[in-house]
């Protein structure tokens, strides 16, 4: 199986708010923002592995800015590490001024997605190989955050932890 690079699952959604995906304050409704962050991911994720894929969890969602009502809003995804069926993916979200054009961070996220078969059960995925510093710490970071989940799961012991023991030693 052909190793990949986070660019090769790169996905960007681009749309604006519209009057019915709004709260009374007019900003953009977090279940909406969460359901097009879970479209981008599973897009990256399904180019990464060329499978069907399914949402495991959302690991970590941060609603940094509210997105106003008529903002373009751009979500980008893409793979940030694979393991055996599993793939993590990290979204940043973008909104751009509409007299600037001047693009804001808005929120991130980090989804996990499981790779499957026909009949549902779990298909292995190429590797991913980062280029950038950035998809580096990204890649690093997935192995804490699966080895934090496993532990806190009680699915593997924290004395096994390897890469959560390292930061404190």
């Amino acid at each position: 199986m052909q190793t990949k690079t986070p660019s090769d699952s790169k996905t960007i959604m681009t749309d604006m708010v519209l009057p019915s995906e709004t709260n009374p304050l007019n900003n953009l409704f977090g279940g909406e923002l969460l359901a097009r962050m879970d479209r981008a991911a599973s897009i990256a994720a399904r180019r990464h592995s060329r499978r069907i894929v399914v949402t495991a969890s959302v690991n970590h969602v941060a609603f940094t800015r509210a997105v106003p009502l008529g903002s373009v809003v751009t979500v980008e995804a893409a793979v940030s590490r694979a393991f055996k069926s599993s793939m993590e993916v990290y979204l940043d979200v973008w909104m751009e001024d509409r007299e600037t054009g001047m693009r804001t961070k808005a929120n991130e996220a980090i989804y996990t997605f499981v790779a499957v078969d026909d009949t549902g059960r779990p298909d292995a995925v190429p590797a991913l190989s980062p280029e950038t510093e950035l998809e580096e710490e990204r890649y690093a970071g997935a192995l804490r955050r699966k080895q934090l989940s496993l532990v806190l799961a009680g699915k593997m012991a924290p004395k096994d932890a390897t890469e959560l023991k390292a930061i404190f030693e």
